[in-house]
């Protein structure tokens, strides 16, 4: 027994021998230090320091990282890169970049140029950053479990030529975006080819042409994010098995501007939502199969724009309060079910009081259908020849599709939907 205790202590001792130490250790950066550059900081470091840099400006050429390491900045240290560069470009794995203000990006027509770029790397942290009058936000170009939460994103581009996005993923998978504020940029998330990726409790508001917008990107959720004033809400396009659920689609106003864009997306889930005081809640075309359950449709335009090349999709137990328009297409024939929602324009009844109205409810009107083909009808929006118009049509139905209906009308709103 002895001489086997003997055998471990000299093997432990003999492996200590070749693998040497392996603490990391601190390098600290500033002007009170012997280090006053970040790029000298990170020429010394190793696999695995960390780089404290203390508070101060920081005007420095492209600071690549190709090593592991944490970068935490103390007293928030601004890298200021005069627009004449790459503030922060990224090339390892395990990285860290926090408690930064990182500004004054270059701008390229040909470049895809972001205060933090992320190259090809994995396990990659973006935390607690202010990123100021950069072209591109945060860039992840072909990363793997990267993780950015904490971030304050704001540039001034006055058009979507001069400007990139926010936050920006391309061919990417496990991706966190968690509770960022983004404002100024052309999208304030844009993620291309990325899978598997959770957003959640961001605020994007004021971007140029969506606050968040999702191209070929598959098996992905987004829960309780803000959307308010951007030139389009969220725009989901050619994608697979979506999870969209409590979130605010809030004051996205203008001509071809929608809370939510579906284009060509199937097998998805929309719910717990609301929709408020946008030119539309939620545009479909090409949309299948989708669950529109329990959300909250207040003060649009219109509710619902579903075009006929949309198939299956069910809409339930939402509600639709004082909008224009609750539901417009741009046909006769429909396969998508409405049923048990809650309408403020249901003139039903319910005689044996089980909180369902005993009549369908039609909530296409002659009326948005004219305005579908004829814009300029919009005109004559509460006229008495309107009023005349959709009576006569509930009454006999000849142009709204007959087969648009909901069988089962809530005569009062779901209680588990949410209404401001």
């Amino acid at each position: 027994m002895k001489s086997f205790l003997f055998y471990i202590l000299i093997t432990c001792v003999c492996l200590c021998m070749v693998v040497g130490p392996t603490g990391a250790t601190t390098i600290h950066v500033g002007k009170q230090h012997a280090i006053s550059s970040i790029i000298q900081a990170i020429a010394k470091a190793k696999n695995g320091d960390t780089i404290m840099v203390h508070g101060g400006l920081y005007q420095e050429e492209n600071i690549l990282i190709t090593k592991s390491l944490t970068l935490i900045g103390k007293n928030n240290p601004v890298i200021d890169a005069q627009k004449k560069h790459e503030p922060v470009s990224i090339k390892a794995n395990y990285v860290t970049i926090k408690g930064f203000t990182i500004k004054n990006s270059a701008h390229s027509s040909l470049k895809d140029i972001a205060a933090v770029k992320v190259y090809n790397g994995s396990h990659i942290a973006i935390e607690n950053n202010i990123l100021d009058n950069n072209f591109f936000g945060i860039y992840l170009q072909n990363a793997k479990n990267c993780r950015i939460e904490n971030n304050r994103l704001q540039t001034y581009g006055e058009t979507e030529r001069l400007v990139g996005n926010g936050i920006h993923a391309w061919k990417s998978d496990s991706i966190a975006i968690l509770n960022n504020e983004i404002a100024g940029h052309r999208d304030g998330i844009y993620l291309e080819f990325v899978t598997h990726t959770q957003v959640d409790r961001n605020r994007a508001q004021n971007n140029l042409r969506y606050g968040l917008h999702f191209m070929f990107s598959h098996d992905n959720q987004y829960h309780y994010n803000t959307f308010k004033a951007n030139g389009a809400g969220v725009a989901v396009m050619y994608t697979q098995r979506m999870r969209m659920e409590h979130n605010i689609f809030e004051e996205n106003w203008g001509d071809a501007t929608y809370g939510l864009l579906l284009k060509d997306i199937t097998d998805s889930y929309i719910q717990n939502n609301t929709f408020v005081k946008n030119t539309t809640g939620i545009f479909m075309e090409g949309s299948n199969r989708i669950q529109i359950q329990q959300n909250s449709f207040e003060n649009n335009g219109w509710a619902i724009k579903i075009f006929t090349s949309c198939m299956h999709n069910t809409l339930s137990r939402n509600t639709f309060i004082q909008n224009t328009f609750d539901v417009a297409t741009n046909g006769g024939k429909m396969t998508n079910t409405f049923n048990g929602n809650y309408w403020d324009q249901y003139e039903g009844y319910d005689l044996n009081k089980d909180g369902i109205g005993d009549v369908p409810h039609h909530p296409v009107s002659l009326f948005s259908m004219l305005v579908e083909r004829y814009p300029a009808a919009m005109l004559l929006f509460r006229s008495f020849m309107v009023t005349l118009f959709d009576r006569s049509e509930k009454m006999i139905p000849s142009l709204t599709p007959e087969n648009l209906k909901d069988e089962n009308p809530l005569m009062k709103p779901d209680k588990r939907t949410v209404i401001r």
